[in-house]
């Protein structure tokens, strides 16, 4: 990515590209304009919702958050790279310890194991972060604000539905209702979210139409390398590439089917 590096007193970085899309980016529908704050973790959904938004013709101003979760490293080096193959206008990194801070998720808490993948279970998982999605939210429509976007683009999906109350549809309807009640008259920020009701494997299939880098995301909730293969996130990124019948190309400690 070109462009240059700024870090400010309160642990954020931006990097802006001379022009808002490289030549070498994916193939887009032509712009118009339009510009969209990407919500980008490094993993495959969010990775898939930033190619989306582009090939819908939007600028991409990507905001990435390190929150204290187990694999930031190996996160913001995906986000980084991805921003880059995108040929994002540019790159925010919100550094925060609130929510580490807080606790009470095994993403962000040392006391709290990340429990291996359950599918047949009811209860909210240890990795769901307490109202993660609106911090991350807010801080998104803020940068959208400032820079005139049309929308912000978050990576939920339907499988999402159970375990986390913050990634359902009328959590969004409801967030983009406030974000109206609280911005500028003249500000119109769409909350958009493509897979809202699609599965996982929809989003492997999207993704793989799209280009997307899957060897450039990063999903597990436990390591930076190589992944465990029986979180929650890794059980389900794995069985979305079995549907598609394609071989995830990250390294795993185990590859266990869902029906082991």
């Amino acid at each position: 990515m070109t462009g240059h590096d700024t870090r400010d007193s309160d642990g954020t970085e931006s990097t802006a590209n001379d022009s808002p899309a490289a030549d070498d980016s994916p193939a887009t529908d032509e712009s118009d304009g339009k510009r969209a704050v990407v919500l980008l973790s490094g993993g495959m959904d969010s990775a898939t919702t930033a190619y989306e938004a582009a090939a819908r013709g939007y600028d991409l101003y990507v905001l990435h958050t390190s929150y204290g979760q187990n694999t930031e490293t190996k996160e913001y080096d995906c986000a980084t790279t991805l921003a880059e193959e995108l040929g994002a206008a540019e790159f925010l990194r919100v550094e925060t310890d609130h929510l580490s801070r807080i606790g009470a998720s095994s993403l962000t808490d040392d006391s709290m194991a990340v429990e291996d993948a359950d599918p047949e279970s009811e209860e909210i998982p240890t990795s769901y972060v307490p109202f993660r999605n609106a911090n991350l939210l807010s801080m998104a429509v803020s940068y959208a604000e400032a820079n005139d976007c049309d929308a912000v683009f978050v990576g939920a999906h339907s499988e999402d539905y159970a375990g986390y109350p913050d990634c359902r549809p009328e959590f969004f309807e409801a967030f983009e209702a406030m974000v109206e009640t609280g911005t500028k008259p003249e500000t119109d920020i769409a909350i958009e979210v493509p897979f809202v009701t699609d599965s996982k494997t929809d989003i492997v299939r999207r993704g793989v139409e799209l280009g997307v880098p899957f060897e450039s995301t990063w999903s597990c909730y436990r390591a930076e390398e190589p992944a465990c293969g029986t979180c929650d996130s890794c059980a389900y990124r794995l069985e979305a590439f079995r549907n598609v019948g394609r071989e995830d190309p990250l390294p795993y400690a185990e590859r266990p089917t869902r029906a082991d």
